[in-house]
């Protein structure tokens, strides 16, 4: 039985990204998201400003008089999202720690396949898989993803695998799929998984950070906290040189991040917690579809 504040949470998101979805977000998913290819539709008979080259030459003949194949956009997809349930994920510097940020981007982004007509699955892991949901369509289907997402935040296993998760993604999503992996990255040796699961699918890295993991506040001594492994360490924050390693080393996995993505020429969106999530799923959008008409 769901709390009365999971259930009031679940319905404060479903009224927010149903409300992005129509007003926003309208008509931009399904212009990045093509279908699987076109499909064939009817024969009918020849109209002026058809297209000659879709004369069906066997039917025109049969009938003495000209006929064209109609295809249509084989439009449906199933849309799988991979959603990062770890520790480090609790941390938020703002109003919204990044799993929170992450259950509304999957939110948005499940409203939308759904508006479209997609199939909806849904993944959550740590370092083992916390939760599957296999792809379906319909509103009810996607509460239950977001239901699912929430009731997650707090898992016993607060370390990360993503290499785990691809592995899973691979055994029970057999056909080519639009992936959205969402998480902070806050992982080692996943590189090799992220490649292959981008030759099989439509792979979409969705990396969420906090400024905070960025620069460092000048308010004296803190007690730092690795929300995965627990390990602790006292770091003086009014020193200017523990403050510039600290965002040197910030900005060189950010770097590092990006550049892992465009080597294996995937479409990744990069989410800050203290801005418009909406924003970058718009922007996001908007290129895919420019690049797609090319």
């Amino acid at each position: 039985m769901l709390s009365k504040d999971l259930l009031k949470k679940i319905r404060q998101i479903q009224i927010r990204t149903s409300h992005q979805v129509t007003e926003v977000m309208a008509g931009e998913y399904k212009s990045a998201f093509k279908g699987r290819g076109m499909e064939f539709d009817e024969v009918r008979e020849y109209q002026p400003g058809d297209d000659v080259k879709s004369i069906d030459w066997n039917v025109t003949a049969r009938t003495g008089k000209p006929y064209i194949k109609r295809f249509v956009e084989e439009r449906e997809l199933t849309v799988m999202l991979v959603v990062d349930a770890s520790s480090s994920g609790s941390f938020g510097s703002i109003n919204k720690s990044k799993n929170e940020v992450a259950a509304e981007i999957a939110a948005l982004l499940a409203y939308s396949a759904i508006r479209s007509n997609d199939r909806v699955g849904l993944i959550v892991f740590t370092d083992q898989i916390e939760k599957y949901v296999p792809p379906k369509k319909g509103r009810s289907h996607v509460m239950r993803v977001i239901r699912e997402i929430l009731f997650l935040e707090a898992p016993e296993h607060g370390e990360t695998d993503i290499t785990a998760a691809l592995e899973y993604l691979q055994k029970v999503c057999t056909r080519r799929s639009v992936v959205f992996l969402i998480s902070d990255f806050i992982c080692e040796n996943y590189s090799q998984a992220l490649m292959m699961a981008s030759k099989k699918h439509d792979l979409i890295p969705v990396s969420i950070t906090d400024p905070r993991e960025l620069e460092l506040p000048d308010i004296g001594f803190i007690d730092l906290m690795d929300a995965e492994t627990g390990e602790r360490i006292l770091v003086d924050t009014s020193d200017k040189k523990v403050r510039r390693t600290f965002r040197a080393l910030g900005i060189q996995r950010h770097d590092q991040l990006k550049k892992q993505f465009r080597q294996m020429n995937a479409d990744a969106i990069s989410i800050e917690t203290d801005r418009s999530y909406v924003d970058s799923l718009v922007k996001f959008f908007k290129m895919r579809e420019k690049r797609m008409a090319f």
